[in-house]
């Protein structure tokens, strides 16, 4: 009898580990993109955009989706980008995400090139990103055998080496940009080797900064478009618009997304420091089960004057 209960016991340890695998593929991360990719730390999607200002920019950020489901997505990022005011910016995106019991860790160096066009200060920037990349399942999350093999075999995979390749256009006011990441699958095939089912497969992005003031205000708005790729689902059409209120240090900014959700996101802008909230509401079919994402920035400025 005991024998019968602790093969059930694997059996139930197995298609638990399963439906998580499968959670992951469609309770995807990368479907709810960081909101801070759009206007706070645009480095996140595109290693073109790493020190493309002067001075040291910091920043952190955390997001939770799917918060009434337990063991929901959540990501972590810190990057690094700096430029001492030439022609070359350099930084680090530090990453990870979780759903379930399922955790995946990227860490990236990069390298990116800001070529001027003409006194304008309009630049023309490519950025490329190396570094490696590990799935691997937490241990001492598992509830059941500790030794079940399925849990073993996907740890003992090894940590790869990936990388990010970007380009951006940029003006006072015109945002262009399109990055590949994942460069591994790009040039190496693997069939399924690993379980990034859900990795991005491209950005493109389009913004334009319109200055608007009078004799009582000065504000910014600058509408954004946005179209990815993930693997595994259908693209992803991103479109919003954000409203910088410079003089009150504050901006507020609202993203629709093409798979059924939509973002608001508040930043409070200080001088050497900036914040952002965001919250996420899925309106499509997972709205019964996991209707909403919170996420929150930190970005430092340093050494920019």
């Amino acid at each position: 009898m005991s024998s019968l209960i602790n093969k059930l016991r694997q059996l139930g340890h197995i298609i638990f580990t399963l439906a998580c695998i499968i959670g992951t593929k469609h309770a995807s991360a990368q479907l709810a993109n960081f909101q801070s990719v759009y206007f706070q730390n645009q480095y996140l999607a595109n290693p073109a955009m790493a020190g493309l200002d002067k001075g040291l920019n910091l920043n952190l950020g955390y997001q939770q989706q799917w918060t009434t489901v337990p063991g929901g997505p959540t990501l972590q990022h810190i990057t690094a980008d700096y430029n001492a005011g030439n022609k070359v910016g350099i930084g680090v995106n530090i990453s990870n995400d979780r759903a379930g019991l399922i955790s995946r860790t990227r860490i990236m160096g990069t390298y990116a090139y800001h070529l001027q066009m003409n006194q304008k200060e309009d630049k023309l920037s490519f950025g490329l990103s190396l570094g490696i990349n590990d799935t691997y399942i937490d241990n001492s999350k598992v509830v059941g055998d500790q030794g079940d093999a399925s849990v073993q075999n996907l740890n003992q995979r090894n940590v790869y080496v990936d990388g990010d390749f970007g380009i951006a256009y940029t003006t006072k006011k015109l945002n262009i940009q399109a990055s590949i990441p994942n460069l591994k699958d790009v040039f190496f095939k693997n069939g399924g080797e690993n379980l990034d089912v859900d990795r991005s497969t491209f950005f493109t992005a389009l913004s334009y900064n319109i200055p608007i003031s009078n004799e009582y205000n000065s504000f910014t708005i600058e509408p954004k478009v946005a179209f990815r790729g993930i693997k595994g689902f259908d693209n992803i059409f991103d479109a919003g618009i954000k409203l910088d209120m410079t003089a009150y240090n504050f901006d507020i900014s609202a993203m629709y997304h093409s798979n059924q959700s939509a973002t608001l996101a508040f930043g409070l802008n200080l001088d050497k420091m900036g914040l952002l909230f965001a919250y996420t509401n899925n309106n499509g079919p997972l709205r019964t089960y996991a209707a909403n994402t919170f996420e929150f920035g930190v970005k430092l400025k340093m050494f920019n004057k």
